[in-house]
């Protein structure tokens, strides 16, 4: 059974989450080109995609922009609160969603989908909250490998025509 919706943090795991800062009050946010291949196969299985941080930058705004994200939420303080919210606005359950994230903020969330997501390097304490086995760590690719393990390999070679 595919995923009706794929859900995603960002900090911790579509970046390593390291916040870079200069002196003139810019940040910098590091993303690994790699994940836009989880956009992309999600979107020719005609799955949505939605961010959903606690942070809010131009800099993820650019990014879900750039990649088509179907929903970008930011500055959010109760995660799980936002993807019931949309769950009913797409008449589908938690259960039907796809939800990848690293830390405190995303906890709730974790326990509630039907495909719950930790990268390696998130905390023990979060990491058993994960139903789908993952490798990598944050800012290496980790939400590509995830949707590509939630998919299958099937539903990849058809996108890929293999």
């Amino acid at each position: 059974m595919l995923p009706k919706l794929i859900l995603t943090d960002i900090d911790g795991v579509w970046t390593d989450g390291g916040m870079y800062y200069d002196q003139t009050g810019n940040e910098w946010k590091k993303f690994n080109t790699s994940d836009s291949a989880g956009v992309l196969f999600a979107h020719r299985l005609n799955i949505p995609v939605g961010i959903i941080t606690g942070e809010e930058t131009h800099i993820v705004a650019r990014r879900s922009n750039k990649l088509r994200v179907d929903y970008l939420f930011q500055n959010t303080k109760d995660k799980l609160a936002v993807a019931q919210s949309l769950c009913e606005e797409l008449h589908i359950t938690l259960k039907d969603v796809a939800f990848i994230g690293d830390d405190l903020g995303d906890i709730n969330l974790l326990k509630q989908v039907g495909f719950a997501g930790v990268p390696a390097s998130a905390p023990d304490y979060v990491k058993v909250l994960g139903n789908v086995p993952l490798s990598k760590k944050g800012g290496e690719g980790v939400f590509r490998e995830f949707v590509e393990k939630i998919i299958g390999s099937e539903k990849l070679n058809e996108i890929l025509q293999i």
